[in-house]
């Protein structure tokens, strides 16, 4: 069997949905950002995630060279740090213990 059948697969997921899927959490961020902390500019949620104002606009645009530490950080400070673990999480079966 060939690889490549996987290969396109792999590359599909890499070149149109995970950059998708970025712009989508992105967005989600900057609308929670605005939601919960509307006094905190830009420059401010970025120093209080540890972050430079150009790296927090870089997340907020699904930039994929962030790394997921920085969204956990700011899922944390947004409180949604529950939401964030639930991203890989299995839903449980009614076959489950």
């Amino acid at each position: 069997m060939s690889i490549w059948p996987f290969f396109d697969i792999f590359t599909n997921i890499l070149v149109n949905i995970l950059p998708m899927k970025l712009a989508q959490l992105g967005r989600n961020l900057k609308d929670s950002r605005k939601r919960r902390l509307p006094a905190d500019n830009l420059a401010r949620f970025a120093l209080r995630i540890g972050v430079s104002r150009a790296t927090l606009q870089k997340m907020e645009q699904g930039d994929l060279s962030v790394s997921m530490e920085k969204y956990y950080r700011a899922s944390r400070l947004l409180g949604l740090e529950r939401e964030f673990e639930q991203l890989l999480r299995l839903p449980r079966s009614l076959f489950d213990d």
